[in-house]
């Protein structure tokens, strides 16, 4: 008889959701239902009919307005957030019973509710790519809505766990690889753009390696990516390694990570591209044990910026000795692309560039040039900045055509990595130790 009822009391539930999705299916844009339909869903009956109820609140997220998803994410990261009072609670039955069961509490409760609502709104049908780009939407609002701060560090805290390396499969991208594939690869890459299905192809030539990492809830749909260059030497010139593939020589000793392109910019710092760089150089070691070399051409992001805003006293405080030298010309946003005055200026450059990327510090104390944490955060150094590594007019804007070379040595990474981030320590080598 219990079991009848039990039984009758599902059915009952599951009618009032089949009425509830009559509703979804009326109401557009309206934040109130999906409040409603996310109480449901956090309900002890709500793992019932989870699957059902995270699908109809996601569906009705993608047609909210922007004003309503700013609605929507303003309540649920204040209706769900940790009590206070429970918390109070939970610790002082914790101090009086250290066991299991209010250990566990105390942890619910520390937590709160945001975290287990979008684990359970990843039950619904795509539930995993649709959050991705629901927080996609919620990094648009955060600078002027920091309360949106904590909502958005519990989504980074479970994107860690989704999308664990364990989790995603590492691929080798070739011309091979599924048309439908490749054309995302161009569509994503952002450090060096591709015109077309020709520019990739001379990105996927024998003296290239190209790698992705998926995950398998996304199918063919790239996480982030690496371009490798296999040169004798660390690349200096992104033009060069470019350039069509004719008779070159084989005598590589060198892999030149020159494009890293996160691909979904609702997992922007979830720091995947460490383990990508790591998982690529062992991959490199076991097919290729000539290369005994790895490191970076990379871009500096806002160095041309920074230098535009600098004070003409913090200018010559940095150049120092060279401080003579007319450098007012790095002031035109008009830059033309070979403009002689750049080499012509290559040491004061040199001596900016190196002050941007090693002195200048957030208030973390790290680089605030973010492409330079991440390599060092990865246990690389700064090995050396190039002049006129990128002649085109992105590289001019960005950092007046300068690069930088950061060098993995595969005995020191982990040193490195541990002196960076316990004590924000930025390595260079003996050559750039001068301009500093």
């Amino acid at each position: 008889m219990i079991a009848f009822k039990n039984i009758l009391s599902s059915i009952a539930d599951v009618g009032q959701k089949l009425f509830k999705r009559n509703i979804v299916e009326v109401k557009k844009n309206d934040y109130e239902t999906i409040m409603s339909l996310c109480d449901d869903l956090l309900s002890n009956k709500g793992a019932a009919f989870g699957i059902t109820v995270a699908r109809d609140i996601l569906l009705l997220y993608q047609d909210l307005n922007p004003e309503n998803k700013l609605k929507f994410f303003l309540e649920i990261n204040n209706k769900y957030k940790p009590d206070l009072n429970e918390i109070d609670n939970a610790i002082n039955e914790f101090k009086k019973s250290n066991d299991e069961k209010n250990r566990n509490k105390l942890f619910r409760v520390t937590e709160g509710k945001r975290r287990e609502l979008f684990n359970r709104l990843n039950m619904a049908p795509n539930g995993i790519s649709t959050i991705v780009r629901l927080r996609e939407d919620l990094l648009n609002f955060i600078n002027e809505n920091s309360e949106l701060e904590s909502l958005d560090n519990d989504l980074r805290y479970l994107f860690r766990s989704w999308f664990n390396p364990g989790f995603l499969k590492l691929k080798t991208i070739t011309w091979d690889t599924k048309a439908a594939i490749l054309e995302k690869i161009i569509e994503y890459e952002k450090v060096h753009q591709m015109k077309d299905m020709n520019d990739l192809k001379r990105r996927l030539g024998e003296d290239r390696k190209f790698f992705s990492y998926f995950h398998p809830a996304l199918d063919d749909e790239p996480i982030i990516f690496v371009e490798v260059a296999l040169t004798k030497g660390l690349g200096k010139s992104i033009q060069e390694i470019m350039k069509p593939a004719i008779n070159k020589e084989k005598n590589y000793d060198t892999a030149t990570f020159y494009s890293i392109s996160n691909c979904q910019e609702g997992l922007s710092r979830v720091t995947l591209g460490n383990f990508l760089i790591k998982r690529v150089v062992y991959e490199l070691q076991e097919e290729l044990p000539n290369i005994k070399n790895y490191g970076t051409l990379s871009p500096i992001p806002g160095f041309a910026k920074w230098v535009r805003l600098l004070d003409e006293n913090k200018l010559k405080e940095i150049v120092g000795n060279l401080s003579s030298q007319n450098l007012s010309f790095l002031k035109d946003e008009n830059l033309k692309v070979g403009d002689n005055r750049i080499v012509a200026q290559k040491e004061s450059i040199t001596k900016l560039a190196a002050h941007y990327i090693m002195k200048e510090k957030n208030k973390k104390g790290l680089p605030i040039n973010d492409v330079s944490r991440f390599h060092l955060g990865n246990g690389a150094i700064v090995d050396d900045i190039i002049i006129n590594a990128n002649i085109s007019e992105v590289g001019y804007k960005r950092s007046f055509g300068t690069m930088v070379n950061y060098l993995y040595e595969l005995k020191t990474i982990e040193q490195n990595h541990e002196e960076y981030m316990n004590t924000q320590k930025v390595i260079c080598s003996n050559k750039l130790k001068k301009y500093l």
